[in-house]
């Protein structure tokens, strides 16, 4: 490994009579990943803020230490609420320093070493957030000469990091990647600040903020229609005509009934009469394994299995990503680049306690599905695998989520499920009855999950198993007419509402659907988690067990909302495609944020004319001067507003 490091036996370069150090700058967005860089590069020498060493200085961010200026920054009169004041609209945009005595610490440091560095390398997390935090440091730094290149990697083992040194990329490979962060960010705050003061103007009371956010609104939506579904649901009673021949369950197959006395006469028309198999049918199946993982798909496992919430798992996949043990948590991609085909045997191979279900790869070589590897579908990263380093010390949390990650990526390059159904036809007088079930034939991939069965979430469905039948027998069997009721929908959980945002709010069970669909999703895979927490906190949603419902402020505040632009999950959708298209360079930044100020003025001309109304319904959470003169100040309340 010495043998990678760069040599500093030519500590100085000299420029006429000035001498200078040649000295690379690396940041990282968390001191943890500046550690594991640091100690790939021989910085072992420790300093307040930076690590330095082997002609190196390694320092961090904490996460953002940048945003957006407050309105009253632009202008001091928008730091009143009030209407006549909407829209707020910066001629352009500036960004400060996140007014926090450590935050400033830090970026002194980072700021001093900037200004002496012959190299800088962006060593952000590789996405459009962690590119985002980086360039706003860069150019609150003040103007920086020297070149600056990109570190692009997918995990922080040593092998990842040491390749990614070695292919280091000109930072403007990746301005793209910036637009779409930067206009995202501007997105948010145009719509967050302006919508947030126009509806807490409008309806608050009590000095409540009405918070209301680009992604946050249509999610509330969501979760407030199904909330209000199940509400007004009204059950509906139905009546089933089964009956049990052999010990097996067979249903009418005309289906329920709508009237008792109907299901009555049905049940006297067979009573006393023998049953007969009339016919049997048989077809064979077969399943695929699931897909990798991507952070939604994670997310949803995590929820139906044990229970995490979307934020649990994320901050727990984190964890385990800084432990060099899975690969970048934050991915929408469930693919492999063709690249990492070669790699696969030796993380298998790494993998403690997987022996028993490894061995099922029978020792040949592994095949490679589309299902997998196909380098047109990933673009920064691909899916979630592990990286084949040796666990230790996890916590619970932990050794569940990169267990379902180990067995999932053995689980994919196992053979498919091969089961059969089989439908059994019964007659009873003039009434046709149906049986069904299904027999596992070869496990495959299923084998994986085999030990997991205890904590299965009952999505499945699970058929009965069937005796031989032979077609013309017959015999007793004892019918019975069973009443039932309609069912109202189901809460979302963190599981279904991830899939809801996925897709936009359009039902897609199936994985290929539903990856087709991620185009026009809602929010980021990074993000989403933090969106149901953030209705959460602000009193419009409560969990409870794994059900989240919306609260009456919640329900109140989306009927006060009558326009799609805020609310709609496709409107929202088509936002974030346009963002996607940003970023690969196929869509202005400039109209993007032109069309979204254009509907914003609209949208307050329109609500400044509706119908008063309030929000009764109130959750305290601060005081505010709205209450005497509905006017709203507070910088802390801009920043709740951009949130």
């Amino acid at each position: 490994m010495s043998s990678w490091r760069i040599k500093t036996h030519q500590p100085a370069v000299h420029a006429g009579t000035t001498e200078y150090r040649i000295m690379k700058v690396c940041i990282t967005e968390k001191p943890s990943v500046a550690q594991s860089i640091a100690k790939m590069l021989g910085a072992t020498s420790r300093h307040d803020g930076y690590m330095e060493g082997n002609g190196y200085q390694v320092t961090w961010a904490f996460g953002h230490l940048c945003e957006l200026n407050a309105p009253e920054d632009y202008n001091p009169e928008w730091k009143h609420w009030k209407m006549d004041a909407l829209p707020i609209v910066p001629g352009s945009f500036a960004i400060k320093l996140i007014n926090d005595k450590g935050v400033k610490k830090q970026f002194a440091v980072i700021k001093k070493l900037f200004a002496k560095a012959t190299e800088i390398i962006n060593c952000g997390d590789a996405g459009q957030e962690g590119e985002l935090i980086q360039r706003w440091i860069q150019q609150l730094s003040g103007n920086i000469k020297c070149p600056i290149k990109r570190l692009w990697i997918s995990s922080l083992t040593d092998e990842s990091i040491r390749e990614g040194f070695q292919h280091l990329r000109p930072q403007s490979d990746f301005d793209h990647l910036y637009e779409a962060g930067l206009a995202r960010a501007k997105a948010d705050w145009l719509l967050g600040m302006n919508a947030t003061r126009l509806y807490t103007i409008k309806y608050g009371s009590y000095g409540q903020v009405l918070s209301l956010g680009r992604v946050q609104t249509p999610t509330l939506s969501m979760v407030v229609k199904r909330t209000l579904e199940i509400k007004d649901f009204k059950p509906m009673p139905y009546w089933v005509l089964s009956t049990n021949y052999r010990n097996v369950v067979f249903t009418v197959s005309s289906g329920k009934f709508t009237s008792k006395q109907t299901a009555d006469d049905a049940l006297a028309s067979i009573l006393g009469k023998t049953f007969q198999i009339v016919e049997i049918q048989k077809k064979a199946g077969k399943e695929s394994a699931p897909q990798l993982y991507d952070l939604t798909a994670l997310q949803v496992d995590c929820n139906r299995r044990y229970g995490f919430s979307a934020e649990k798992t994320l901050q727990t996949l984190q964890s385990l990503y800084e432990k060099k043990l899975t690969t970048y948590p934050r991915v929408d991609t469930r693919y492999l680049t063709d690249d990492i085909y070669a790699k696969c045997p030796g993380i298998l191979s790494a993998l403690t306690g997987y022996a028993q279900i490894i061995a099922l790869l029978k020792g040949v070589p592994l095949p490679k599905s589309s299902r997998v590897f196909n380098s047109a579908k990933v673009t920064d990263h691909h899916a979630i695998i592990p990286t084949g380093q040796h666990p230790e010390a996890l916590t619970q949390f932990e050794q569940q989520v990169y267990d379902l990650v180990c067995r999932r990526f053995i689980a994919v390059f196992l053979p498919d499920c091969q089961f059969s159904t089989t439908a059994v036809l019964g007659k009873c007088g003039d009434v046709g009855f149906k049986a069904t079930g299904k027999e596992i034939l070869s496990q495959g991939w299923k084998a994986v999950y085999a030990s997991l069965s205890q904590h299965d979430d009952k999505s499945e469905k699970h058929e009965q198993i069937l005796p031989s039948f032979v077609k013309g027998e017959y015999g007793s069997h004892i019918p019975s007419v069973q009443e039932k009721q309609t069912t109202p929908p189901k809460s979302y959980s963190d599981a279904s509402l991830l899939q809801a945002m996925e897709t936009a709010g359009r039902d897609a069970e199936d994985e290929t659907l539903r990856e087709a669909m991620k185009e026009n999703g809602i929010g980021r895979p990074s993000s989403r988690a933090a969106i149901i927490e953030k209705i959460i906190t602000r009193g419009y949603a409560q969990r409870t067990g794994k059900s989240l419902i919306a609260t009456p402020k919640g329900i109140e505040l989306i009927g006060l909302i009558h326009e799609p632009l805020l609310k709609s999950c496709e409107t929202t959708g088509y936002w974030e495609k346009h963002l996607r298209e940003i970023e690969r360079g196929k869509y202005s930044p400039n109209t993007f944020l032109a069309e979204l100020i254009t509907q914003l003025r609209n949208i307050i001309l329109r609500v400044k004319d509706a119908p008063a109304a309030t929000v009764h319904t109130f959750i305290p959470v601060r005081k505010s001067p709205v209450t005497r003169n509905r006017s709203f100040s507070g910088r802390s309340a801009s920043r709740r507003a951009r949130r």
